[in-house]
């Protein structure tokens, strides 16, 4: 999130009482009801987290009715270590979702910065530069955190229990919308940097990211379509 995205004349709020903890602990309706008003966070890039973090949990799920099952006990190993990275990554997009409320303060402050002198407009750009950037780092850990919960689900089609197979691929449709939706918060900030040779690295390392991303997407969800006799 950047300050366009939110009215400039908005007061930033501090969320960093409690450190990662805010939300996490709290009612899910507080996090609705605070993204629904005109509070300038939770944005667009910290319900991407939310978004990811709801994939992995599905995926941790399927995974927990595979493990232990006599059925399956020659894919448990397997199983079992998509699971760990699944839970993993579900705890890193979470701290992700805080952490996109966070940073959104740096960049209202830097915006906020005098400038009536040349020295105050420098000191001013040269800060906005920073914050865009520090914002811009917790969408793009989003959308590699989902790209990689798009990949643990592949294995799953097979591997996992078959009762659960729609599970895989709610998951995969989480997933990969949530990656999307963390790269135009990484776009958004981009926009607004002036250095055109970081933002040509982070598009061209995000660019592979998307395209193996949609890939495994439809492949997966066609796969769970064909496999529970889907008609839409």
């Amino acid at each position: 999130m950047t300050l366009c995205q939110k009215n400039q004349s908005t007061q930033a709020i501090n969320f960093t009482q409690g450190g990662n903890q805010l939300y996490i602990e709290e009612p899910l309706r507080k996090y609705l009801d605070e993204t629904a008003s005109g509070a300038p966070t939770p944005g667009g890039g910290s319900v991407a987290s939310l978004a990811g973090a709801l994939g992995s949990a599905l995926t941790s799920m399927v995974c927990n009715f595979t493990v232990g099952k006599e059925k399956y006990r020659d894919v448990e190993a397997e199983v079992s270590q998509i699971l760990s990275e699944s839970e993993n990554l579900r705890n890193n997009l979470l701290d992700l979702m805080v952490e996109d409320t966070q940073v959104y303060s740096e960049v209202s402050k830097a915006y906020s910065m005098p400038r009536g002198t040349q020295e105050e407009k420098e000191a001013r750009t040269e800060a906005i530069q920073k914050a865009l950037r520090i914002a811009m780092q917790a969408p793009l850990e989003t959308a590699i955190c989902c790209h990689k919960i798009l990949k643990l689900n592949e294995p799953l089609l097979d591997k996992g229990n078959p009762n659960l197979i729609s599970d895989v691929g709610v998951a995969v449709l989480l997933a990969e919308s949530a990656l999307r939706s963390a790269i135009l918060n990484v776009e958004i900030n981009l926009s607004y940097i002036k250095d055109e040779e970081f933002c040509n690295k982070t598009r061209e390392k995000l660019g592979s990211i998307v395209k193996e991303s949609d890939e495994l997407k439809t492949k997966i969800y066609t796969k769970v379509k064909e496999a529970i006799g889907a008609k839409l």
